[in-house]
Formats: C-alpha cells, structure tokens, sequence
C-alpha cells in the first residue's frame, strides 16, 4: 500500500488528477517454469498498478518476496539465491500502452505496452502484449509473456539446469478502478 501512495505521488504531481487515472491495488501475478524434471509456480497478489487512459502511461510493481510457493524451500531458495529480494526488493514496469483505447465503451481490447521491465536490478526494454477490458466502468488487463533469467543475470547454477527453465512464463491479471482523491486522509 506504502508503494501505491508513493507511485500517486509522483503522478499527482506530474500529471493532472481527473477521471481517466485507474488504480490496481493487488493485482495477480504468476511464475511458471516448466523443467524436465519438475514445474515450479508461483503467486503474488501484490502487485499494484497505475494506469493513465488520457496517456496510456502504465506504471506497474510487485515486491519479490511476496511470491508463495507449494514448497517452502523453494520460496527460500528463489528469494535469497536467485532474485536476491533483499537487495532487489521489487520487481517494476514503466511504460505505456501503444493504442488509444476508448474506455467509455465496453469491449476487450487487444493492446501492447512498451517500456521497461526491472527485474534483478537489470532493466530491459520490452514490449508486452496482452488484452484490456471494459466492464461497467471497471479495467482489467492481461498478459502472458516470458522473461529469459539471463536477460535480468539471474544465474541458475548447471546443477539445478533440469529443475529450472532459462525461461519463466509470467502471467498478469490487474483489475483497475478509477482512482478517487480522499482529501480528508
């Protein structure tokens, strides 16, 4: 929550607050990786979100330690040895939505969103696609994409090489309200 309000922040003070600033307090977010020998996934529903319709600007974070594993050595292993989440504490995207999107009209809408992904303290342009949804005033957005563990020098030692793809699915699902300023706290 703490994040959330520093992100509104930097926005207010930047752009104008009015009707088209969309908020996401938890979105959900998933890792999958699928090895030879055994799949790992994982959930967060930390993630928190600002999206401007008017700009199409899209701010997007997530705390590292705040994925849940089946396995309890697993979540261990994936906050100290491979994200190193005391040094890196989060994960963020900052970008913006290539097509204009009229959010008064109700539909789902396929979108791409082009920016920067900081992972591991590393951070790689990246275009990603999903799909946005207008439902009785209320956005979700969507995606699936892969992030390769190389590309954020995540490093997965030889010996861990068939439990552990070079490559992690993630896959995103945020549900956005409009924002509403609440000057009395």
């Amino acid at each position: 929550m703490r994040y959330i309000s520093i992100i509104l922040l930097c926005w207010l003070n930047i752009n104008q607050v009015g009707q088209d600033l969309y908020v996401s307090k938890n979105a959900n977010i998933t890792l999958f990786s699928s090895a030879l020998i055994e799949d790992i996934k994982a959930e967060s529903s930390a993630g928190v979100s600002v999206y401007n319709a008017a700009t199409g600007e899209l701010d997007f974070s997530v705390v590292i330690s705040s994925f849940k594993f089946d396995k309890s050595f697993m979540q261990e292993h994936f906050n100290s040895d491979y994200m190193e989440s005391d040094r890196y504490p989060r994960a963020i995207f900052k970008g913006q939505i290539q097509e204009h999107i009229d959010i008064t009209k109700e539909g789902t809408y396929p979108v791409s969103a082009a920016g920067e992904l900081t992972v591991h303290g590393v951070t790689q342009k990246r275009t990603v696609r999903g799909s946005l949804t207008v439902k009785n005033g209320i956005i979700t957005m969507t995606s699936e994409f892969m992030v390769k563990c190389a590309d954020h020098h995540i490093d997965i030692p030889q010996i861990l090489f068939y439990h552990i793809a070079e490559s992690i699915k993630i896959t995103v699902t945020a549900t956005y309200n409009p924002f509403k300023s609440n000057p009395s706290k």
